[in-house]
C-alpha cells in the first residue's frame, strides 16, 4: 500500500511537469525551453520520493537522542586520552558549535567532540547530536568563522536527517531490525566519515552557511576554508608537490579520503557564492581570528 501510495505521488508529479513544459511550449513568443530544466526536476522529484519511505519508519527524536547517545559512548574509547592543550581545544569547539547549534531547527542533544589527532582532516556526525571534528581539520583553519562554517555543516546533516536515513538504510541492507540497537551500534566509525549524497552535502553546506550567518558568523568563512583545502588537496593529492609545511602520509589518506566523498570544491564554492549574492551578504566579510585560551600555572597548561 505505502509503495502504491509512493508510486502515485512520483507520477503525479512527474505528469504536472511535463504539461508545465508542453504549455510553456505552446505560449506565444515565448522562449526556448530546454528538457534538462524537465529531467532535473524528475531527477529531484524522484530522490524525495525515495527519501518519502524513511518517513514512515523514522525513528523519534527521542529514540534518535537516545541512539546518538549509545553510538557515541561505543566510540569513546577509540580516540586516545586528551591532554590539557585537547581539552582547551574542545573547549573551543564545544563553544562555537553550541553557538551554532542553538539556531538548528530541530532541538537534539547537539553536543562536540574534538579527535585529537592530527592526521585526521575530517569532520562527522552521528544522528541524535554528537559532531566531531578531527585535529587535522583544525589546523587548517585561520578563523572562527572558518570553524562555525564546518560545525554548521555537520548540525545540518543531521538537522536534516541525513544522519538517521543513512543509520536506517545501512540497517535495511544488513536486515538488522531498528530495534536491534546492540548489533547496529556495531556499525564501524569509517561509516559515519564518509561523505554523503551529492545533494545532501549540498544541502548541508548552504544551511550550514546559514546557520552560521544566523548566528553572527561571515558566509566567507565556508568560502576561505574550502578554497584552502582544495590548495592543499591539490598540493599534495593532485600534484604531490611538497609546501613547507609537511603533512604525514596519514593525514594525505584523510585529506583524500574527505575530497574523494565529497562533492568537488569548485561546485560547493559556486553554491555558496550564489547564495552570498542571493542573500546580499557580500558585505559580511569580516571574520574572527581562530583564538583558543589555555590556562597556564607555572609554564604548563592546566584544566
Amino acid at each position: 500500500m505505502k509503495r502504491a501510495v509512493v508510486f502515485i505521488i512520483f507520477f503525479a508529479i512527474l505528469g504536472v511537469s511535463l504539461a508545465g513544459l508542453y504549455w510553456s511550449q505552446r505560449r506565444a513568443k515565448s522562449p526556448p525551453v530546454s528538457a534538462n530544466a524537465v529531467l532535473d526536476i524528475v531527477a529531484d522529484a524522484q530522490r524525495d520520493v525515495t527519501r518519502i519511505p524513511m518517513h514512515f519508519t523514522r525513528l523519534s527524536d527521542e529514540q534518535e537522542i537516545s541512539l546518538g547517545r549509545q553510538l557515541a559512548a561505543n566510540y569513546s574509547g577509540i580516540v586516545r586520552k586528551p591532554t590539557p592543550e585537547d581539552e582547551a581545544l574542545e573547549k573551543y569547539v564545544r563553544r562555537v558549535g553550541g553557538t551554532v547549534s542553538a539556531h538548528a531547527h530541530r532541538h537534539l542533544d547537539y553536543n562536540f567532540h574534538l579527535i585529537p589527532d592530527h592526521n585526521m582532516i575530517n569532520a562527522f556526525s552521528l544522528p541524535g547530536g554528537p559532531v566531531y571534528i578531527g585535529e587535522g581539520m583544525l589546523d587548517q583553519m585561520e578563523t572562527e568563522d572558518e570553524l562555525a562554517s564546518i560545525l554548521g555543516h555537520e548540525v545540518e546533516h543531521i538537522d536534516h536527517y541525513h544522519c538517521i536515513e543513512r543509520y536506517q538504510i545501512e540497517a535495511k541492507l544488513k536486515n538488522l531490525n531498528l530495534d536491534a540497537v546492540g548489533a547496529l551500534l556495531e556499525i564501524p566509525l569509517e561509516f559515519w566519515q564518509a561523505g554523503y549524497h551529492k545533494d545532501e552535502e549540498f544541502e548541508a553546506d548552504r544551511e550550514g552557511v546559514r546557520l552560521a550567518v544566523t548566528s553572527g558568523y561571515s558566509p566567507y568563512g565556508a568560502v576561505t576554508l574550502f578554497t584552502r583545502l582544495a590548495k592543499l588537496c591539490n598540493e599534495y593529492v593532485i600534484h604531490a608537490q611538497s609546501p613547507e609545511e609537511e603533512l604525514s602520509e596519514l593525514a594525505i589518506q584523510s585529506l583524500t579520503g574527505y575530497f574523494r566523498s565529497h562533492p568537488l570544491s569548485s561546485e560547493r564554492l559556486d553554491q555558496i557564492n550564489r547564495l552570498i549574492a542571493e542573500e546580499h551578504w557580500e558585505n559580511r566579510k569580516q571574520q574572527k581570528p581562530f583564538h583558543v585560551e589555555y590556562e597556564v600555572h607555572n609554564g604548563q597548561y592546566v584544566k
